[in-house]
């Protein structure tokens, strides 16, 4: 049986559709991505803490839920927008339907709403805040906001509806890191495990040229021995499986962790998950961070990472329009001139006028001309923006980790290695 619901947006626009997943009412930071699979790694994806998503792609849920693909133990995002989603999913990998995983979770659904329009919405205007109205008739004043936001469809707006509206601007994303820090460490998996999965779909280390490594020997002999700290402030599973494909040694930290800490376990280098929210706010990670990169230690940034290193060398960050969310964002790399296709999930970026003079540009944007990569020149360092763990791809981009691999096994003076 269907069930009406809604999704109000900041700016007083409302749309109906149906409930799906559970009932009740969800306000976050709505945005969109475009990826047409990978909606399970969308879900798991720490980054999203906060925000109600939507897919543009317009069917989701047909190949399932299949937990080996999760990026963490469970979702983060505070609701999920399809335009249909498939009620039987059909893969010999599926364990049960989008629908019953987003219930079991307490993550608020809608489906049957025009995503085409609703993505105008954000892309023309810029990501904003909104609540998904989905009363399953228990609740009186849910279902006062949803006959609110009825009323609203039809231009009556009511001093309710205005308080409505009120509450939704005033909604923040806060506590982000700190919130999801570690949500991978439930799933994680032994080396071997990882290579033989991944060897079995095809999706093992991939060189500059393209070429896949299919010899767990030959994939893991330059990082063999090799001890990187993951400094996780969200991290996708995914990130931890590139490098223990590679042969290191992978030590997770949380996000908490000092600088003197790291340092502690003796890395030969040092990796810089991805995350949630606005990156200037973590200044205590930043002040950690600046003293680490003083250490002579590797360090290889992703996405918030990326972020947080820029800020640790002097550099500013600034929120996009509307970000860039998806599997199909084109990156230009500018020491060769070669497009790469990257998966992506950031609404902020580095502002390339603002690097110092120890960094320079490595990737752009070739949509917009935002910044995707910096590479250092005071210290062993590069970052990029985007994915290259790409779960659940593209893999252009996954020799970004050899390439960090080569650059401990370059550098030699590390930390590590004088202690």
């Amino acid at each position: 049986m269907k069930r009406k619901a809604y999704i109000v947006l900041a700016n007083g626009k409302v749309f109906a559709g149906n409930s799906f997943g559970a009932s009740g009412c969800t306000t976050g930071e709505a945005v969109f991505t475009t990826g047409m699979t990978g909606y399970l790694e969308t879900l798991t994806d720490p980054s999203y803490f906060g925000q109600i998503v939507m897919q543009t792609f317009p069917l989701i849920g047909n190949y399932g839920i299949i937990p080996d693909d999760f990026e963490s133990a469970q979702p983060h995002v505070k609701g999920y927008i399809v335009h249909e989603w498939c009620e039987n999913p059909s893969n010999f990998r599926s364990q049960g339907s989008l629908h019953s995983f987003l219930q079991t979770h307490g993550i608020v659904g809608l489906y049957g709403v025009d995503t085409r329009t609703l993505t105008k919405i954000i892309r023309e205007s810029g990501v904003m805040n909104a609540r998904i109205l989905a009363p399953d008739g228990t609740d009186p004043s849910a279902l006062a906001e949803a006959g609110a936001a009825e009323r609203a469809m039809h231009g009556e707006h009511t001093a309710a509806f205005e308080t409505m509206l009120a509450g939704i601007r005033a909604f923040t994303i806060t506590n982000a890191v700190a919130s999801v820090t570690g949500a991978a460490d439930a799933i994680e998996k032994p080396a071997a495990r990882v290579f033989a999965e991944s060897a079995a779909y095809r999706a093992v280390p991939v060189n500059e040229r393209g070429l896949k490594c299919n010899d767990a020997g030959k994939a893991a002999a330059a990082g063999r021995g090799k001890r990187i700290v993951l400094w996780d402030f969200g991290a996708k599973a995914n990130i931890r499986r590139e490098l223990l494909k590679r042969g290191a040694e992978v030590i997770p930290v949380h996000a908490g962790t000092t600088c003197r800490d790291i340092l502690a376990q003796k890395p030969d280098g040092v990796l810089l998950s991805n995350g949630p929210g606005d990156p200037a706010e973590n200044t205590g990670i930043i002040r950690e961070l600046r003293a680490l990169t003083e250490s002579g230690v590797p360090v290889f940034g992703i996405c918030l990472g990326h972020q947080l290193l820029a800020l640790a060398r002097g550099a500013e960050t600034e929120k996009l329009k509307y970000g860039h969310r998806g599997a199909n964002q084109p990156v230009k790399e500018l020491a060769t001139g070669r497009v790469y296709i990257s998966s992506q999930n950031h609404g902020y970026a580095v502002v390339s006028g603002s690097l110092p003079a120890h960094a320079s540009l490595s990737f752009v944007n070739t949509n917009d001309g935002t910044c995707e990569g910096v590479e250092y020149t005071d210290f062993p360092g590069f970052s990029v923006q985007f994915h290259p763990e790409a779960s659940a791809g593209p893999l252009d981009t996954a020799f970004l980790f050899d390439r960090f691999i080569h650059l401990i096994n370059r550098t030699g003076g590390t930390y590590a290695a004088e202690s």
